[in-house]
């Protein structure tokens, strides 16, 4: 047996792994693979076996693989202070000059940022804020936060009421009851060009079913809506032309907060600094996490803009100390890491790089997959596309769930030595890979993706379920 085996082995008796099958990962069913390092795009598993990973981790790892400069800025800190608790006006150089850092990347009116350990815990941050919010402000009844179908925001309990993918609702009684899901900003799925519809009449479409949901509950009951700039779990889908615009002008008319969910779109991915700038967003609070220390450390955040802050000022001025706070909050190694790989992004004009092998990327991935047999729709922004799988592209229909035609294409570039992710809820297959991708790589990442796709192709054509499909039912979740 080999020494990888061997590992493999051990942890299928004492881990419990992520969105992994529990059953068969244990009993020897499913693969496992121990990864022991990575340089640039790449990482190395325990036989030294490298892949291109075409999804940067979880959309995370912006600046790439084997960045000493960050190791070595997480280690000096652990040197001089590895951890002291920010409870009570305690601070660490670190925070104090990573938050000076977010605040002037982020803008917009942006006042106070306030530090987790990853997305989930963030977003269940933001909840709170919203319910503490409206008491200070004498509205205890508007406490129900609106998120979008096909959304993703985490998976604790709050976090994961807000995620609207079936997933991680099913048998885990999710979502809770404050929590309320609209319609997903999805041109392609929803079929909207079938009815006639353009892109600005679909964010139209989208605008009057938020603002019919919020006159339904009462728009004295609703105190958010939160929103990935861009969906990014939920298939990898920029929003359609007019979008935020529309959705904006429904939360300003009834006084719902926007709260934009930049964890993945955050500090470069979209090719600009945040989601909301590329889109002309006006969040009143931001969440963040992955790209601002690229996973080099768990680091999340939550920005409070200036109008939410001086609310959260005046209660504390009314109730005392606000009650909330994780224990590992402005970790000073996670800090440390951030500096570190915010200085890099901005020292390699990484934003710049997403922007501009981003749109190559994107162009060459439409010249090699549009009007493919396989491929249904190919769409992108910046570091971020997706290719949806389809038997028939102009009739919108869709593979039978059961012959899991995205996890085959996935497979197959796995085979090729490329990661390229299955999205959930669909035939869908992802990509998000570090911001320092050149055109090269960009083109070998092309090239082993057609051969994994054109591989499905053909093993569909011959057993002949290519022609077979179920047309979308209009504007299904």
């Amino acid at each position: 047996m080999s020494q990888h085996q061997d590992l493999v082995n051990r942890d299928r008796n004492v881990t419990f792994h992520a969105s992994t099958h529990l059953r068969d990962f244990a009993h020897g069913d499913s693969p496992g693979r121990v990864i022991t390092g990575g340089h640039g795009i790449n990482i190395v598993d325990k036989d030294g076996r490298e892949f291109i990973d075409g999804f940067a981790g979880l959309y995370c790892v912006n600046v790439g693989y084997g960045r000493t400069e960050i190791a070595e800025a997480i280690y000096q800190q652990a040197l001089e202070l590895s951890y002291y608790h920010t409870y009570v006006g305690h601070s660490n150089e670190p925070q104090i000059a990573l938050s000076e850092r977010i605040l002037e990347h982020a803008g917009m009116g942006m006042s106070k940022v306030y530090y987790g350990m990853s997305g989930s815990d963030a977003n269940e941050t933001q909840l709170k804020l919203v319910r503490y919010y409206n008491n200070v402000l004498g509205r205890p009844q508007k406490k129900k936060v609106i998120s979008r179908m096909r959304g993703y925001h985490g998976s604790g309990i709050a976090s994961g009421s807000l995620t609207g993918l079936k997933a991680f609702h099913d048998h885990f009684d999710l979502p809770i009851d404050t929590i309320r899901h609209t319609e997903a900003p999805y041109y392609y799925h929803r079929a909207a060009e079938q009815h006639g519809m353009s892109e600005q009449e679909f964010s139209a479409f989208c605008a009057d079913k938020l603002e019919a949901m919020i006159l339904e509950e009462g728009p004295d009951t609703v105190a958010a809506f939160i929103g990935e700039p861009v969906l990014g779990t939920g298939g990898i889908v920029p929003p359609p032309e007019g979008y935020w615009a529309a959705i904006q002008a429904v939360l300003e008319k009834y006084d719902v907060l926007l709260i934009a969910d930049e964890v993945v779109c955050g500090f470069g991915r979209t090719g600009s600094a945040f989601g909301s700038h590329h889109y002309g967003m006006q969040p009143d609070l931001i969440t963040i996490a992955k790209g601002l220390t690229s996973a080099y450390q768990p680091l999340s955040g939550v920005i409070v803009g200036d109008r939410v802050w001086q609310v959260l000022e005046a209660g504390t001025g009314e109730y005392g100390p606000i009650g909330h706070g994780w224990t590992y909050s402005g970790h000073a190694l996670g800090c440390a890491a951030g500096l570190a790989n915010l200085a890099i992004i901005e020292r390699e004009n990484l934003v710049g790089n997403a922007a501009d092998t981003g749109a190559y990327f994107q162009q060459r991935l439409k010249e090699q997959f549009d009007g493919h047999p396989l491929v249904g729709d190919v769409r992108g922004v910046g570091l971020m596309a997706a290719l949806e799988f389809s038997p028939d592209a102009a009739q919108r229909l869709h593979f039978d769930p059961a012959l899991k035609v995205g996890a085959r294409v996935s497979a197959a570039a796995l085979d090729d030595n490329l990661i390229a992710r299955a999205m959930p809820q669909g035939d869908i297959l992802g990509f998000a890979p570090p911001l320092t991708l050149s055109r090269a790589e960009a083109d070998e990442i092309i090239h082993r993706t057609r051969r994994a796709v054109d591989r499905v192709t053909d093993e569909l054509t011959r057993s002949g379920e290519l022609a077979q499909g179920t047309p979308e039912t209009a504007f299904a979740t």
